[in-house]
């Protein structure tokens, strides 16, 4: 099972970035702006604690960048504020391209319509473009009735029923995907509250609720064990980390996703030149077979999202949550 200690320990265990050596020979003393990007040192900010799972896909893609250019790629983890500090501290840094961010769904696509931000969502980053993705997984205890996402909806739409849902934080990605499928079906569970997600598996396991939706890479050992019951996954297509397991929209919500991606961003006004050349890095440094197998054993799938396609997505994806928060009338204390 993939726990977060796990996951800090996959995370110390990978090679010092500041000792890479380079692949491609990247020429040391080339002019500033592209053909010599970077020229010294790139701190990538992660805006969550070390050892989760965004920060160790961080010190992976780090590690690579490092080896590829033979500069060092640094993490400067800035947690706190549901990572709003990270985002601000990058907002207010220099846009040469040797400061950049690494964000997650939850704070440039949710984080905007539940706090008030210290800077402006739409218009303070520029996106090099998503670099990774985790699909979330609907289980239930495996005692459950419910053997398929149809049962699952029937029960919960008997009258009387007293079925529920576990909820590791109000706002969060999890929280959210899972209205956003109870919306779709329309359906009314209870919210039943947990401090971490561990223990709202754990108490899904233990039947103290009717389902939870959660990442992979904490549900796929349970899943395998037979402790959890799988009913839907929430990536667009069936994904390669779980194949077995059926999508929502194959299931009858053509519309549903829900995964947890993690993009790379660059404090606005970075030259065009120099996000391009940062894409072309990290494209390669995600698709490398040796990145991929690393993040296969974290149920993380490589991203190749263009910085051309990064505003319209990013457009789409607030407002496809602005809309789930205002309608579910969810708010954070």
């Amino acid at each position: 099972m993939f726990t977060r200690r796990d996951l800090g320990r996959a995370a110390l265990a990978l090679p010092a970035l500041s000792l890479a050596t380079p692949r491609t020979g990247a020429a040391q003393g080339a002019a500033p702006g592209a053909a010599g990007f970077p020229a010294h040192t790139v701190t990538m900010v992660v805006p969550w604690a070390a050892g989760g799972s965004t920060d160790t896909v961080a010190r992976i893609l780090a590690a690579r960048l490092s080896q590829d250019t033979g500069k060092s790629f640094v993490i400067d983890n800035r947690a706190g504020a549901n990572g709003t500090i990270g985002f601000a501290s990058v907002a207010r840094a220099r846009p040469d391209g040797h400061t950049l961010l690494v964000g997650t769904v939850s704070t440039y696509a949710m984080a905007p319509h539940l706090y008030n931000l210290p800077y402006d969502n739409a218009q303070a980053f520029t996106g090099v473009g998503l670099i990774a993705a985790q699909p979330m997984i609907l289980v239930v205890p495996k005692a459950s009735p419910a053997r398929s996402l149809a049962e699952f909806v029937a029960l919960a739409k008997q009258p009387g029923h007293t079925m529920t849902f576990a909820n590791s934080g109000t706002g969060s990605s999890t929280h959210l995907a899972t209205e956003l499928f109870l919306q779709a079906a329309g359906l009314r569970l209870g919210d039943v509250g947990y401090r971490s997600g561990a223990q709202a598996v754990q108490g899904t396991m233990q039947g103290e609720v009717s389902m939870v939706i959660q990442a992979a890479s904490g549900l796929l050992p349970l899943i395998q064990a037979g402790e959890l019951r799988p009913l839907a996954i929430s990536s667009r297509e069936r994904s390669a980390v779980a194949p077995e397991i059926p999508t929502f929209r194959e299931q009858g919500f053509p519309e549903y996703e829900a995964e947890e991606h993690i993009a790379l961003l660059a404090p606005a006004g970075t030259p065009a030149e120099i996000v391009t050349r940062m894409h072309a890095l990290t494209r390669d440094a995600m698709t490398a077979p040796e990145t991929r197998e690393r993040l296969a054993a974290l149920a993380v799938t490589p991203e190749t999202q263009t910085p051309a396609e990064w505003p319209a997505y990013h457009t789409a994806e607030n407002a496809k949550w602005r809309a789930v928060i205002r309608s579910r009338n969810i708010t954070v204390q």
